[in-house]
This record gives C-alpha cells, sequence and structure tokens, in this order.
C-alpha cells in the first residue's frame, strides 16, 4: 500500500525556518517532520511512499539521495574509489519524490499523482506537516470495510487556552487546554481510492474545497473518528510544542519502537 504526502507548500506562517527549507524538512528533535509522519506510517506496514514536491524540492531530494549513507556505518576507501557498507540503519523505505509544481494547490499535487498509483487500489494520503498517533491500520480497515471512495480522520482539537472550573465566582480548579466546542475537524490522514482523484479539476484545485464538499456531495466521503493525539505544525510556537514532547521522551505519536 502506498502513502502521498504534500511537501510542497510555501509554509508561510512559519517562514523564520521556511526560507531556509521546505516546511517539511523542518526538524522536530533533531529529524524532519517528514521523517516523524513516514515513520508513523512504517510502524503500520506501509514503506511505499510518494512525496509531492514544490517549494524548495530540490532539499527533500537531497535529504533522501544521501539518506542510505547517512544511515549507515560506511568505510571510503579513496585510493580504490570503493565504499564498504558495513551496517546499515535505513528503513525499507521506498520513496518516489515527484514535482508537482511551486504553484500547484492540494488538490492538483494530488491529482498529479495518479499515475503513480494502481488502479482500484487504495492508498493513504496526508500533509507533511502533522503528526498523530492514529490507528492507520483500523482507518484502513474501515475504510474497506464502508466501500466508498474517501476516509477523512476526524479530530477534535484541543483549545488554544486553558479553561478556569468555577462554581459562581469561586475558582475551583484548572484545566489545561481542553478539548474544543465538540466539533470535528479534518485531521489530514485520508485513506482514498483512485477513482477520488477524479474530483480534482486542476492544478488550483484545492482538496479541501471542491473535491472534500463534492465527494461528501456524492456520499463517498466516511469519517474515522480519532480520539487520540493530534498536532499540526502551523507556527513556531507548535514547532517548539513538538520538539519539547520528543525531547522529554513522552513524544504521543511516536507508535514505533
Amino acid at each position: 500500500m502506498k502513502a502521498v504526502i504534500l511537501a510542497g507548500g510555501l509554509g508561510t506562517r512559519i517562514s523564520e525556518e521556511s526560507h531556509l527549507k521546505p516546511k517539511p524538512m523542518i526538524d522536530i528533535g533533531g529529524k524532519p517532520i517528514l521523517w516523524h509522519i513516514m515513520k508513523i506510517y512504517s510502524s503500520h506496514g506501509i514503506n511505499d511512499f510518494i512525496i509531492c514536491l514544490g517549494y524548495k524540492g530540490y532539499v527533500i531530494k537531497e535529504y533522501f539521495a544521501n539518506y542510505f549513507l547517512h544511515m549507515s556505518d560506511v568505510t571510503i576507501d579513496f585510493s580504490n574509489n570503493q565504499m564498504e557498507v558495513h551496517e546499515r540503519h535505513a528503513e525499507p523505505w521506498r520513496v518516489t519524490l515527484l514535482d508537482t509544481g511551486e504553484n500547484t494547490m492540494t488538490g492538483g499535487r494530488l491529482k498529479r499523482v495518479r499515475n503513480y498509483l494502481a488502479a482500484g487500489e487504495s492508498f493513504c494520503f496526508t500533509y507533511g506537516d502533522g503528526v498523530a498517533d492514529i490507528d492507520i491500520t483500523a482507518e484502513v480497515a474501515f475504510h474497506r470495510e464502508h466501500g466508498k471512495l474517501a476516509t477523512v480522520a476526524a479530530v477534535q482539537p484541543p483549545g488554544r487556552y486553558g479553561a478556569l472550573l468555577t462554581d459562581g465566582a469561586q475558582v475551583t480548579g484548572f484545566r489545561e487546554k481542553p478539548p474544543g466546542d465538540g466539533g470535528w475537524i479534518n485531521g489530514g490522514f485520508f485513506v482514498l481510492q483512485p477513482e477520488a482523484i477524479d474530483f480534482v479539476e486542476a492544478d488550483a484545485t484545492s482538496w479541501e474545497g471542491e473535491p472534500m464538499a463534492e465527494l461528501a456531495g456524492h456520499q463517498q466521503l466516511m469519517a474515522f473518528e480519532h480520539n487520540g493525539f493530534w498536532q499540526p505544525m502551523d507556527t513556531l510556537r507548535e514547532k517548539s510544542q513538538l520538539d519539547d514532547l520528543w525531547r522529554s521522551g513522552n513524544a504521543p505519536w511516536k507508535v514505533w519502537p
């Protein structure tokens, strides 16, 4: 099974770092957030990735071109022009790096992937800037069971601020970042049939707009409720929060050994 990851956006809301590199290459605990996302999928047995490149896509190409070397113990014999690999620590990934245009919208990037997907085979689809402890295996099973064209992980984001617990004017406690208003939102982890891409018109089409609305209108979009950890990385503040969680050893999205 393949996983398609969007990694071509500008990341303007975290421009402090994205002016140097694509947003998915911003480090969390010394590894790009893209690596963390791929590890989430890999922990569920999905190791075949298609990464949609755009803004500064060459940075991502160079990262993966050198990944095997960086993750291995090697001896380089310059006199004989040879390199011997002693032990490798790289994951068993197959990574297709696809240039999808610097200004292409999310739906347009997905549309450009169509020829790299097998007809009739479901695939995973997500953004390159968010992590979760989502059960990908259960979401895929849910998708195959209902038989529709698209499944979206539905999440309830935490409130931005802590909440006071009161009894009249008396403060009785404090609840740190409670859930929001109870509404479910697009959590960004999809399972799709290739036919879902037919709802995308062109490069300028945003996946979150007409395609999702039309899929819902045709009763072809189902929600897989995820009640666990979920966090996008849209700002430097959120990047620091994820970094702190990783360095503390308590990163909820680290579902791999």
